[in-house]
C-alpha cells in the first residue's frame, strides 16, 4: 500500500462531524479573535468542503446536499440567535455546532445496518 493510499484511507476514516464542528466553531473563533471575518469564512468554507467530501464518499450526492443545507442553516441560525434573539454569540455558535455535528454524525458517520 502506498503512502498516498494510506493517507487517503486515514482521511476517509475521519468522522465528518469533526470538520463540521471545526468549520463552525473555529471559523467563528478565528473571525472573532482576529477581527477578519473573511478569515473565519475561509475556515468555515474549508470545514464544509472537507465534510462534503466525506459525505459524498460515504453516502452519495443526495445526503451530501441535505447535510450541506444543515451546515449552512446552522451558520445562519447562529447569526439569528445571536443578533436577532440576543443570545451570547458563543452560546449561539456552540448550540448550532453541537446540533449540526450531531446530525452529521448520525447521518454520515455511524455505521449503517446491513
Amino acid at each position: 500500500m502506498s503512502t498516498s493510499t494510506l493517507n487517503r484511507s486515514r482521511l476517509a476514516a475521519l468522522p465528518s462531524a469533526l470538520p463540521v464542528a471545526i468549520g463552525l466553531a473555529a471559523g467563528f473563533g478565528i473571525a472573532q479573535g482576529t477581527g477578519v471575518r473573511a478569515l473565519g469564512g475561509a475556515v468555515f468554507l474549508a470545514g464544509g468542503l472537507a465534510a462534503g467530501w466525506l459525505w459524498r464518499r460515504r453516502r452519495g450526492w443526495a445526503v451530501t446536499a441535505g447535510l450541506a443545507a444543515v451546515y449552512l442553516v446552522a451558520f445562519v441560525l447562529a447569526h439569528v440567535l445571536a443578533i436577532g434573539v440576543g443570545w451570547p454569540a458563543w452560546l449561539a455558535v456552540g448550540v448550532v455546532t453541537i446540533v449540526a455535528a450531531g446530525i452529521a454524525f448520525a447521518v454520515a458517520d455511524r455505521s449503517q445496518p446491513a
